[in-house]
């Protein structure tokens, strides 16, 4: 059950863009999260692209685009190790939309927020961690 939400300056990214986009950081969220590749997993992951007024996201140095994406996944769903392959990985995936460069990659933050148990809610009820990997492996086979 991983959110993830892009914030950034309007016009940065053209329609087709955006919504490439919007899969693409749902896919990559899963894939580091070690879920399945199903149609009930893709449904599950969520993503926001949320753009802001030119000039109301930016620095006291430079005009230049940022990023900010917030990843949101239950607690212990990520390793330090998949921790650092996400903010690559999700890194790479913005600044390839954007038409930027690995130059650019200090203008793009990702910040990970893990959801403790028994805090995330849906369809009226606590969705719990050790259910979604029960879930999740069921769905391997």
């Amino acid at each position: 059950m991983p959110m993830i939400q892009l914030t950034l300056p309007e016009g940065v990214l053209t329609g087709d863009v955006r919504q490439q986009l919007q899969k693409t950081l749902a896919a990559t969220l899963l894939t580091w999260e070690g879920a399945p590749d199903t149609a009930f997993f893709r449904a599950q992951a969520w993503c926001l692209i949320h753009e802001v007024p030119t000039g109301a996201f930016g620095t006291a140095e430079d005009d230049l685009p940022r990023f900010r994406v917030d990843a949101t996944v239950p607690e212990g769903a990520l390793s330090e190790r998949r921790k650092a392959g996400l903010i690559k990985q999700v890194t790479d995936d913005v600044l390839a939309a954007a038409g930027l460069t690995e130059a650019d990659a200090l203008r793009v933050w990702v910040l990970i927020h893990e959801q403790p148990e028994g805090t995330w809610g849906a369809a009226g009820n606590i969705i719990r961690f050790a259910e979604l990997k029960a879930l999740a492996a069921g769905a391997r086979g």
